[in-house]
């Protein structure tokens, strides 16, 4: 998988390109983990990311990092599935699945199609 990162002050934007399941879960783990401390923004660019299973959800939901910093995450660029995998997690569980930290322009939850 290639990771793109971008870094500006506090803000670091990582570009994933494929698919995000359990083998590239590692890389991307480690692209987060090799951020510096100073970075509290992180946004995840799916844009080249068309398709991803529940390692997503561990991914964007249980972020843990190697050096202990709290970042504040977010995403942008989802395609249709990986936006109707997060959805209907978020209906089975919404307090595990909190999408308005997530994604702050989504609809309350329940609106699932």
């Amino acid at each position: 998988m290639n990771i793109t990162t971008r870094i500006d002050g506090t803000f670091a934007r990582l570009s994933p390109c494929g698919e995000i399941d359990f083998a590239t879960l590692p890389p991307l783990r480690a692209a987060v983990d090799a951020l510096p401390p100073q970075v509290t923004d992180l946004q995840w660019d799916l844009t080249l990311t068309p398709f991803m299973d529940v390692a997503g959800l561990h991914l964007l939901f249980t972020p843990t990092t190697s050096s202990g910093h709290k970042r504040r995450a977010t995403v942008t660029g989802l395609h249709t599935q990986p936006l109707s995998l997060l959805l209907m997690a978020a209906d089975v569980h919404p307090t595990a699945f909190d999408l308005s930290r997530l994604l702050p322009d989504t609809p309350p939850v329940g609106l699932w199609p």
